[in-house]
């Protein structure tokens, strides 16, 4: 009996799928595309990453080393080849409260709280409900998520000056937009020409070469931070280990874990359709939960998918785990070698490449269909991009659920009618059609005539279900004013779900003592009483 539950315990257990390509192919053309792609992408973390951990309140090598090691550890784990993980800007804005007023020291010890968290979603496959995210809420997340990176960009356009950050001007400026342009010209043509190297890195690479050459007076990626530092070491957050310190840090650590969790999961699905993949929810929210703790435990500030650099990651070709390992140990090379020479980069063409991510990003075909789906999608469409614009992803996408949620209720609510007839006997039948739930209940109600009926009523529901405990307060209701009137209710044709369901409640009453075999033709009595409701 043992060796019986244990067999049956092991087959439920499936261990993850770590193969480095989706197909089990890997070719040295592959190699080469991922590795080049992987050095694109680090490119342009570099910039991000400095600019989010000073969004947080922390110094640059705290986010550069999130993103080595949270792009590192879900490369090798998470649940989509390809994927690009690191420091983010959803969770850098919920940080700078949490730095200011505690100190860096909690942040990362909220890190790591927030892994374990994340971790547990995934053994509790939580990660599944993803699914119930509508595709007009996953177009407005797509949406909004390329205004926000667009906007994220124009920071760049930004010099220090007298009265703090101020915008270029006059001859800069136009030598700015030249050099975005020009980048942004590459990464457009080049692939009509060759799909030798990925776009994006030619773009970075021709623009950089004409800065340097003609030293042209440009941002460049060194006037943000010094990227400069070492590897990064095991420190343990040097807070107090008591009930203080963990009241300060969940609530910091539940909504980065949530925030984090729907940015990646989303993420997961959106490259998922570009590559033809499917799967990984699970397997994804432990790699995240296990990047993070490590990334706590290292002086890192944290992180999820970040959607344009896996963008950048998928468009230039990267489909295996080596193009997330690669970019995260470029990444790390940049920090501990080459750090004058990646100081040198224009910053107009990183901005290039995340416009030509916006543009790719942005789902431009929601804006044609706005005027061809139903009016409620249209509006969720427009409210989760909204939403995500102004507020964050998190609560933009809950927003999006739940005004969808409440659409669908609404519909289905209005879909319960019923047909009738008097049989031979002289019985009424009441043939009921849509869902009974807690939106239709009080429309059900509504369908019967009491005081006009026989003796004996019959509701079918050979077209309808029984959802919910709205469901069962309806009919026992409805039953209830039948007894009262000296009448006779019975159900017939309910679905084996429906049977049990009104059977644990103790609804259903038959003539035997037991009802071993259920047959859908059988009619029920109701017992009425049990939930209270008349």
């Amino acid at each position: 009996m043992a060796k019986a539950l244990l067999a049956r315990y092991a087959r439920r257990i499936s261990m993850p799928d770590l193969s480095i390509h989706p197909t089990g192919r890997l070719t040295p053309g592959q190699i080469k595309t991922d590795v080049l792609s992987g050095l694109t992408v680090a490119l342009a973390l570099v910039p991000e990453a400095v600019a989010f951990a000073f969004v947080a309140g922390v110094h640059p090598l705290v986010g550069l080393y999130a993103a080595f090691l949270v792009g590192l550890i879900t490369a090798v784990l998470g649940g989509r080849p390809g994927m690009i993980s690191g420091a983010t800007g959803a969770l850098a804005v919920v940080m700078v409260a949490l730095v200011a007023q505690h100190g860096v020291e909690y942040l990362f010890a909220t890190v790591v709280l927030m892994g374990i968290l994340q971790v547990i979603a995934g053994a509790l496959h939580w990660g599944k409900f993803i699914r119930l995210v509508p595709h007009p809420v996953m177009l407005g997340f797509v949406n909004g998520l390329a205004i926000v990176i667009f906007l994220a960009q124009l920071t760049q356009f930004k010099v220090p000056g007298s009265g703090g950050q101020e915008w270029l001007s006059g001859g800069p400026l136009m030598l700015m937009l030249g050099l975005v342009a020009l980048t942004m010209a590459v990464i457009w043509l080049l692939p009509k020409v060759t799909r030798v190297i990925p776009a994006p890195l030619a773009g970075i690479v021709v623009t950089a070469v004409l800065v340097i050459v003609f030293g042209l007076d440009t941002p460049r990626v060194g006037d943000m931070a010094s990227i400069q530092g070492g590897f990064p070491s095991f420190h343990i957050p040097a807070v107090p280990f008591d009930l203080e310190t963990l009241r300060i840090i969940l609530p910091y650590a539940v909504i980065l874990a949530a925030i984090g969790l729907i940015e990646s999961l989303l993420t997961l699905n959106l490259v998922g359709e570009m590559t033809g993949q499917r799967g990984g929810a699970s397997q994804e929210c432990i790699a995240q939960g296990t990047a993070n703790v490590v990334t706590g435990f290292f002086g890192g500030m944290g992180g999820c998918a970040m959607i344009g650099q896996s963008m950048i990651n998928v468009k230039s070709g990267g489909r295996t785990r080596i193009a997330g390992v690669v970019a995260a140990l470029f990444l790390l090379s940049f920090i501990l070698f080459a750090s004058p020479l990646i100081e040198l980069i224009p910053l107009a063409a990183l901005v290039g490449v995340m416009f030509m991510v916006v543009i790719g990003t942005f789902a431009w075909n929601s804006l044609r269909i706005l005027f061809k789906v139903p009016l409620i999608d249209a509006f969720v469409i427009v409210l989760v991009t909204v939403v995500t614009v102004y507020e964050d992803l998190a609560v933009a996408v809950v927003v999006g659920v739940i005004v969808s949620a409440l659409a669908y209720a609404w519909n289905n609510a209005r879909r319960i009618h019923a047909k009738s007839y008097v049989t031979p006997e002289g019985a009424k039948v009441y043939q009921i059609q849509g869902p009974l739930f807690f939106g239709s209940s009080e429309g059900f109600a509504e369908l019967f005539d009491v005081a006009g009926d026989p003796g004996t009523v019959i509701v079918d529901f050979a077209d309808s279900r029984v959802v919910d405990q709205s469901a069962l307060q309806a009919i026992e209701a409805v039953a209830a004013k039948y007894e009262g009137a000296g009448k006779r209710l019975q159900l017939r044709h309910l679905s084996r779900d429906c049977h049990r369901l009104l059977s644990k409640a103790g609804h259903l009453m038959v003539d035997s003592d037991d009802d071993p075999d259920y047959a859908l033709a059988v009619d029920y009595h109701v017992r009425t009483g049990i939930l209270g409701g008349h």
